[in-house]
């Protein structure tokens, strides 16, 4: 019998997610000297995942990577196969039994919460719904947001919370140049909110956005960004942090906040950071009305590293509206073990584990696998060593054929170009980079189904 990855009997491939992670995944194995075809599923029939529903609308530079994986997708062996899915339309089993190896490419789709009294409060969202409505994600269609408030309070400071900060304070006619939802500029175009309050739960040297992301909302036209002085000071624990720190974007972080501090602002609308504090109530009757937050102080932590912990000192933001950016997680499938504590797919190395012990030929890759970091690049080195352990592991597998999988009706690769196409052109014709479909049943109605 021929071995399994030769022209004979190529190495069969379901990747399940047409994110970054799932193309990275393709990529590899297309680079991996053995034949291979790959079979990528995704639960819409549109494909890049977050790079589609998850980046701004005014970061179309970022979006180009889109074009790395046009090209997996030209490759000999490559299928889409949009519209199914996987938990439902087809079972794990039901690929495992098709596919040589199935790799789970699902991402974290939802939000962690904070615990925090009054977050199920009106005027309480999570960034990820957020997101999803601005960028016209089909899940986050029905979305309502209320933006008549003057002051919103944006918590966590990572690239998730420089977004949504930047885009509820963005003037709109920008917004109406992008590809952002016709849907969400309607509602940021009567807007009323002049102050965004964004909470640190510590320091400037553990703050998790890039130099790049914190200096362009300091950037913006109309717009302060207002650091306080004190909150750039840095503890003992801090200055050696940074001191040890290899990370270049740290000390410009750190570099820059201290060059602003203190600055008095003058703009129609503020950005203010607030850093060592974290939100400990949400207050209003029915819906938010004020935040109250606690200050911090670094202490440090037994397994290393500088911890929050609460000085009992209080205050109150006055808003109306709360965004948590504080993570993702990710989502259950059904047949397919899930760790419910971190949100991801538990496994060793990219091989997916139940009770221990390996789930033969069922891997995990991106955020699945090891949660929510990094940035789309960094799953390029992620899902590669994925894909080492995969092809490892060939030799050890039946190379007996496989039984023939029965799906329902599918989005192939071509079909996406037209939707692709239809978005441009109705994109130019309303002045926008892109107009996208906001629904699912109008991208088939274009397909003519």
């Amino acid at each position: 019998m021929a071995e399994i990855g030769t022209a004979e009997r190529p190495l069969r491939v379901a990747v399940v997610g047409a994110g970054p992670s799932g193309f990275y995944a393709a990529a590899a194995l297309f680079a991996s000297g053995k034949t291979v075809h790959v079979d990528m599923f995704d639960r819409l029939p549109t494909p890049y995942g977050l790079v589609r529903g998850g980046v701004a609308p005014d970061h179309q530079k970022i979006k180009n990577v889109i074009r790395v994986y046009d090209k997996t997708a030209s490759q000999e062996g490559f299928q889409f196969l949009g519209n199914v899915r996987v938990g439902q339309d087809v079972t794990i089993d039901q690929l495992l039994a098709a596919y040589d190896q199935v790799v789970l490419a699902v991402g974290c789709e939802s939000a962690n919460e904070l615990g925090v009294p009054g977050e199920a409060l009106l005027g309480s969202h999570s960034a990820t719904e957020f997101v999803g409505w601005y960028n016209g994600h089909p899940d986050h269609l029905d979305r309502t947001f209320d933006l008549s408030c003057t002051a919103a309070v944006v918590v966590g400071v990572g690239n998730v919370s420089m977004d949504v900060t930047r885009i509820l304070v963005r003037d709109r006619d920008e917004l109406a140049k992008t590809d952002i939802a016709d849907h969400a500029l309607a509602v940021l175009r009567e807007s009323k909110v002049t102050d965004v309050h964004v909470l640190g739960r510590r320091g400037p040297v553990q703050a998790a956005f890039s130099p790049s992301e914190i200096k362009e909302i300091a950037e913006l036209e109309g717009v302060d960004l207002v650091v306080r002085p004190e909150d750039v000071e840095l503890d003992p624990g801090s200055a050696a942090e940074l001191e040890a720190s290899p990370d270049k974007t740290v000390h410009d972080n750190v570099a820059f906040l201290e060059s602003i501090a203190g600055r008095a602002p003058t703009a129609p609308k503020r950005v203010h950071l607030h850093l060592l504090t974290s939100p400990v109530a949400y207050r209003g009757e029915g819906r938010v009305e004020q935040v109250e937050v606690g200050r911090n102080r670094l202490e440090p932590r037994a397994s290393g590293g500088l911890s929050a912990r609460d000085t009992g000192e209080r205050s109150v933001i006055d808003a109306g509206l709360v965004f948590r950016a504080v993570g993702y997680r990710g989502i259950p499938i059904p047949g397919v073990p899930f760790d419910d504590r971190r949100g991801i797919v538990p496994n060793t190395a990219g091989r997916v584990q139940r009770d221990g012990a390996p789930v033969e030929r069922l891997y995990v890759v991106g955020w699945a696998k090891r949660g929510p970091s990094g940035l789309i690049g960094t799953n390029r080195a992620d899902s590669k060593a994925t894909v080492e352990e995969m092809i490892a592991d060939l030799p050890g597998l039946d190379a007996a054929p496989r039984a023939p999988l029965a799906l329902p009706d599918t989005v192939c690769w071509t079909d996406w170009q037209r939707i692709d196409a239809e978005e441009l052109a109705r994109g130019t014709s309303s002045g926008k980079l892109r107009e996208k479909f906001v629904r699912v049943a109008d991208m088939l109605a274009t397909l003519g189904r």
